[in-house]
């Protein structure tokens, strides 16, 4: 039986990318709906999974916004951390 992924490490790598994809998107879901004023961060849960998220992204969103700010007040550093994780894991992909 032959598997997609034969490496384990593979397999492994690309499913901690897909998770941090995943986190991205809930992060950048999450402050939309904070700023909007749907989720109250006066609630204990929501300010956790709101630090949660912003402690795991934070980091990589920094590293992107010094290279490139934000444009006309639109932060666009998850969008370009997704193209960089869609593009490492078909990289991966690709030549293991």
């Amino acid at each position: 039986m032959t598997a997609l992924f034969p490496n384990p490490f593979v397999w492994l790598i690309l499913t901690l990318i897909e998770i941090y994809t995943w986190v991205v998107i809930a992060a950048v879901v999450m402050s939309w709906l904070v700023a909007f004023g749907v989720i109250n961060v006066y609630n204990s849960f929501a300010r956790s999974v709101v630090k949660f998220l912003d402690a795991v992204t934070d980091p990589v969103f920094r590293q992107v916004r010094k290279v490139i700010p934000p444009i006309g007040g639109l932060d666009i550093s998850p969008l370009i951390v997704l193209i960089a994780l869609q593009f490492l894991s078909y990289l991966i992909a690709y030549y293991f």
